[in-house]
């Protein structure tokens, strides 16, 4: 089983991109689970979404407070929330940055993990005009770390995003293309 923990702000697409990963490993044929913890609902406050996916059903209803994988949408999130806490030895952290792994690694206090980044708020705001950073790293999760297939996402994106699919879709593809991506070992 894959645990999935991703962080952001309210209005950035977390949750949404937690039920597209779980969507999209359903309709490979394997299991998932999504579901989100936020605090007052409003847009701009911390937003923490969980997806399992799995090969056998998934009986666990708790919260991630391990994972395999973080992904981070909102840089700032870096500085204020211990993100990085519970992270499994040797786990992929997926960063929004505009720095390389190795600097970003450097900078948040990352070791002992695979590091991955990508400027999703450029990519975000070069195709959505926004800097609605989800399906960007979307992208970069997959390449990373390939826990279900870019088809099957695209799949996903075009059934839930209707008329904005597309440029959601040239977002993913683009952040796909250039996440940097770096082993972090402790010196």
């Amino acid at each position: 089983m894959k645990e999935i923990r991703l962080h952001g702000r309210g209005g950035q697409g977390v949750v949404l991109s937690a039920k597209i990963l779980a969507s999209a490993a359903i309709e490979e044929g394997r299991y998932a689970q999504a579901f989100p913890s936020f605090g007052p609902e409003r847009r701009g406050a911390p937003v923490v979404a969980f997806c399992r996916i799995s090969d056998e059903p998934v009986i666990t209803r708790e919260p991630i407070l391990e994972p395999d994988i973080i992904v981070v949408l909102d840089p700032l999130i870096l500085r204020t929330i211990p993100v990085k806490n519970g992270l499994k030895k040797g786990g992929l952290a997926v960063l929004n940055s505009c720095f390389p792994p190795e600097q970003a690694a450097e900078r948040y206090g990352f070791t002992d993990c695979v590091l991955a980044t990508v400027d999703a708020n450029e990519i975000s705001i070069r195709f959505l005009g926004s800097a609605i950073t989800n399906m960007a790293m979307l992208g970069a999760l997959l390449k990373a770390e390939p826990v279900v297939s870019l088809e099957s996402v695209i799949a996903q994106i075009e059934k839930k995003m209707g008329r904005i699919a597309d440029k959601n879709i040239a977002a993913l593809k683009e952040a796909f293309e250039e996440v940097r991506v770096a082993e972090i070992v402790s010196a």
